[in-house]
């Protein structure tokens, strides 16, 4: 949170493809705490059991919020396969939480929305820049190297590959 900014400009160090997975929650209603705070600790609760299990492939992660209503959280993984096993591990938190909002679903829905995006980017198709600033998103789930590592504009950076193709 107080991390030093680098100075310079910087790119993500990231190899192969990325995998995103965008999840959030958004409150319906306010009054409706009993329902969507469980969501919210639920969601939170899962990033320490990832953070504690770094086999389990979470690279990193950045809460956000969109609205005093809409909370969520940018992930970053190894790969899609450690993202699915993790999902429909039955050891984990994740297998648990969905089961239970699954069984309370009807009542829950009108208080609180849940949602997640999962996107498999090629290598090619992500660049990044920063600009004095921390290890940030991508950066600080992959590592940091000066631009000149992968080129100053973002066409050259979009055009770099890695020696060995990823299997992400």
């Amino acid at each position: 949170m107080f991390a030093k900014p680098m100075p310079g400009r910087t790119t993500a160090a990231a190899e192969g493809d990325v995998v995103v997975l965008l999840i959030g929650m958004r409150i319906n209603h306010f009054r409706g705490v009993h329902h969507w705070l469980p969501v919210f600790v639920g969601m939170l609760r899962m990033l320490r059991e990832l953070k504690k299990d770094r086999a389990r492939g979470l690279l990193g992660h950045v809460l956000l919020t969109g609205s005093p209503r809409t909370y969520y959280v940018v992930q970053y993984w190894e790969s899609k396969e450690k993202l699915y096993a993790y999902a429909s591990a039955p050891d984990m938190f994740h297998r648990k939480a969905w089961a239970t909002i699954n069984r309370k679903e009807k009542k829950s829905r009108q208080h609180v929305g849940l949602w997640h995006e999962t996107y498999i980017v090629p290598e090619g198709g992500y660049e990044s820049i920063y600009a004095d600033m921390p290890a940030y998103g991508l950066a600080e789930a992959t590592g940091s190297l000066p631009i000149e590592g992968r080129g100053r504009r973002g066409a050259d950076r979009l055009a770099h590959r890695s020696g060995a193709r990823s299997t992400r």
